[in-house]
């Protein structure tokens, strides 16, 4: 008897396995039959998209152009492979990569792009959100939406003005002698290293004293915070990850936590100093010229503003604590990667185009003095003189178009298509995105596109060099434009002027390939240097580099 009530027992485990799996499977099939049909239906209406499988979407096209590029590379090259696979294709097109991704509308014309950002104003997309959430809880410039956003972005706008940025340009450049130090030490060594690692460091302590009008030092030693956030990043759940199972990590969960934590103290303890003196200072009636303008007492005055006028704040209400602090995790981690990246990119271009290094060493020498140890002392004395180096700012601007950072997907909506060569692309259920590397090589808006070229920044409108309006988005235009760009462009400029008089640079791939033997593709565009995604966008293997010191 009890032989058979086993028997029962299994019959309705085995029954309930079975069922949850046809259930399981039939929802998917629903899925993948609905999925397939609405694409099917968009190609019939001639909306633009790559060759098309009735089972497979576009699974089998995106790998194909995928093995074609080495296994590390960036997924944003997709849509730039895609259109140079298909050059006839219209800029506007659709692609299917169900059950990886949401349906996906990209948008690579300047007119697509300035309908999605700056015309109509969409909300970020899910994977945006998915990636902040872990640090923020979406409590950040990136991801807010509406009045909030909007009461933040005028809160810490005075932060990132460039006459602000200007007054802080003496302890800036105490972050970049560090970096030219460290550059130094590196040349008498006469060893490989990593040029994104040391190059961090110094975006790091000048973000530092922006946002927290406080020295990291993380050039020299290992500040805690630091090291948590840039642990953290590897944990982020990346959207731009083509395959599911890379976010599952069971540790993934805890490691959050705890490198949270960590980040959450050190910045607790920065608001509660700051909070002290700003309470003093406005106790004691002290000089408006005492404030400081980082973010973190910008924050604070806003809150001091909004108590009542009889009270006496003795201690911060913790929702407002977290909110500062989500915020400046948020703004820290915008503001250190794109400049750094940036950077090694710019050393690179410059280190194998000679004309374009001898003509930025000339102006430099022009403006500057040709006396680099005093390079410091000029720009302390006159920070504006950093606004006379116009093919710096060329040089910067033409890396940012052959080297993007990340771009933000937006979310689709009822209602709302995209209008591009006479068509409507329904945005509904996608995720609407304008890829910058894709963009900023086509050669539809920029002659000899895969090319550097930084005169092209320097010329007038009837010159077919000359940039198209709206296809340069390194930044991005409208209300939502990156609050820090100020910022960055500032600290290239700095770091170009007490370097590249000073150094030669000269990238290691080869021989980081030599020692670390990889197989597959190596290039992209016939390019050794690319972005990869570990967390977020990043030179491939932390740009291995070589540096010389110049007689």
């Amino acid at each position: 008897m009890a032989y058979h009530i086993l028997d029962l027992g299994h019959y309705r485990l085995y029954l309930a396995i079975i069922v949850v799996a046809v259930s399981v499977l039939a929802r998917f099939l629903v899925s993948l039959y609905k999925t397939r049909r609405a694409f099917l239906r968009l190609k019939q209406q001639g909306l633009c998209m790559p060759p098309y499988n009735p089972l497979f979407g576009h699974l089998l096209e995106v790998q194909s152009i995928l093995s074609k590029i080495p296994s590390d590379a960036h997924p944003l090259y997709l849509p730039d492979q895609l259109r140079r696979k298909y050059p006839d294709m219209g800029r506007v097109f659709y692609l299917d990569m169900w059950p990886f991704s949401t349906p996906i509308l990209f948008a690579e014309s300047p007119s697509a792009a300035y309908q999605l950002i700056q015309e109509h104003q969409h909300p970020k997309a899910d994977p945006v959100r998915k990636f902040m959430y872990p640090l923020t809880k979406n409590k950040d410039l990136v991801t807010m939406e509406g009045q909030s956003w909007k009461d933040w972005r005028a809160v810490f706008n005075p932060g990132f003005s460039a006459n602000h940025l200007t007054k802080l340009v003496p302890r800036l450049l105490k972050a970049v002698s560090t970096y030219s130090d460290i550059l130094a030490e590196h040349a008498q060594a006469k060893d490989m290293f990593y040029l994104e690692r040391i190059t961090i460091g110094m975006t790091m302590d000048v973000i530092g004293i922006v946002t927290l009008d406080t020295h990291f030092n993380a050039q020299k030693t290992d500040n805690d915070f630091v090291s948590a956030l840039r642990e953290q990043i590897l944990w982020l759940p990346s959207g731009s990850q083509l395959n599911p199972l890379q976010r599952l990590h069971p540790l993934r969960p805890f490691a959050q936590w705890y490198y949270n934590r960590r980040m959450d103290r050190y910045l607790s303890r920065e608001i509660d100093t700051c909070f002290t003196s700003r309470r003093e200072l406005n106790h004691t009636n002290g000089p408006s010229g005492d404030k400081s303008n980082a973010i973190i007492s910008l924050a604070l005055d806003r809150y001091l503003e909004k108590q009542p006028a009889s009270a006496s704040v003795s201690k911060l209400d913790a929702s407002f604590k977290e909110s500062a602090i989500y915020q400046l995790k948020g703004l820290i981690l915008a503001g250190h990667g794109t400049t750094s990246n940036t950077l090694c990119f710019i050393y690179h271009l410059l280190s194998t185009n000679l004309s374009s290094l001898q003509r930025i060493r000339e102006e430099h020498d022009n403006v500057l003095g040709s006396d680099t140890d005093k390079t410091s002392s000029v720009i302390v004395g006159r920070p504006h003189i950093l606004n006379q180096l116009p093919y710096t700012l060329a040089v910067i601007k033409e890396s940012l178009r052959l080297f993007p950072a990340d771009s933000s997907p937006r979310r689709g909506s009822i209602g709302f298509s995209l209008t591009e060569d006479d068509r409507q692309y329904p945005t509904e259920g996608c995720m609407v995105w304008t890829v910058h590397q894709a963009l900023h090589r086509d050669p539809r808006y920029w002659p000899q596109p895969d090319t550097f070229i930084p005169e092209r920044w320097l010329t007038t409108e009837d010159d077919p060099l000359h940039p198209v309006k709206g296809a340069w988005r390194p930044f991005e235009f409208g209300p939502r434009n990156c609050i820090g760009q100020e910022l960055s462009v500032l600290e290239m400029k700095l770091a170009l002027v007490m370097t590249i008089r000073k150094f030669d640079f000269s990238a290691r791939f080869e021989e980081w390939e030599e020692i670390h033997r990889r197989s597959g593709p190596k290039t992209v565009n016939g390019e050794r240097a690319y972005h990869s995604l570990d967390g977020t966008s990043r030179p491939r293997n932390g740009f291995p580099c070589r540096v010389t010191l110049r007689g």
